[in-house]
């Protein structure tokens, strides 16, 4: 029996499993929000350690706002808690879609889902142990002495999620490659052709996503270049010959 030959539910049915789904990811967010709360300062504290290692002895953040040292670590517990959450909110998203795939569907989107989510915490650990130190330690070797640094605690939190995103949603490139082959738009040989235009394209959306300096755009645009290259033969692998053939 076909994974799509069930009995038809109702609208009103599926209306109660989404809204039960949603509560439930929502509840596991929560707890890990409360849980992660009494840690608030230490995570701060953490996520400061790459600008405030390459401050001068004793130099620490400001907070220009009064409620700026309250609501930052607040700010990034949350930040935290959903970065934490994102396995168990997929789980209630593939638990609801599910069953309305066939089992090959299923087959493929399991490991693309998974490769996703470890792909974003690659580029996000990427980020903080590689991209960040390098980027401050540029920034504070070559400002002018007359120039002292004092980070605002809010402006600095803002950067750091920009640069996480940024490098988590890049280093999401092999699986957006896997799934355009999938579709039938591209193949994985019109991937290798066009490698040329896309180390162009791959360092122009670094300069875009990152701060204006050279050292985070090529921390951006090398690992970019490496996972285009791993796309084409993750698509070649996972992607059968017959389904390779471009639409049209």
């Amino acid at each position: 029996m076909s994974d799509h030959e069930y009995p038809e539910s109702s609208l009103v049915e599926h209306l109660i499993e989404l809204r039960a789904r949603l509560v439930r990811a929502i509840i596991g967010l929560l707890v890990v929000l409360l849980l992660l709360l009494p840690f608030s300062r230490t995570i701060y504290t953490w996520l400061a350690e790459p600008l405030i290692s390459q401050l001068p002895n004793g130099q620490t953040m400001i907070a220009t706002n009064p409620a700026g040292a309250f609501f930052a670590p607040l700010k990034l517990t949350f930040f935290v808690a959903v970065f934490v959450a994102v396995p168990w909110l997929l789980y209630q998203l593939w638990s609801f879609v599910a069953p309305g795939l066939y089992a090959r569907e299923k087959r493929l989107a399991v490991p693309l889902l998974v490769s996703s989510v470890l792909l974003f915490y690659l580029g996000c650990a990427f980020a903080y142990f590689l991209v960040l130190p390098a980027v401050f330690h540029f920034l504070t070797t070559f400002r002018p002495e007359v120039i002292a640094i004092t980070p605002d605690a809010n402006a600095y939190l803002d950067f750091v999620l920009a640069i996480f995103f940024a490098f988590g949603s890049s280093f999401e490139l092999p699986v957006a490659m896997v799934i355009l082959v999938l579709l039938g738009w591209v193949t994985p040989q019109q991937f290798k052709d066009s490698r040329g235009y896309a180390v162009v394209g791959i360092f122009i959306v670094a300069a875009v996503l990152t701060p204006p300096d050279v050292v985070s755009q090529l921390l951006l645009a090398i690992p970019m270049c490496v996972l285009y290259e791993l796309g084409i033969h993750a698509a070649r692998w996972l992607v059968p010959s017959s389904v390779v053939k471009p639409a049209g």
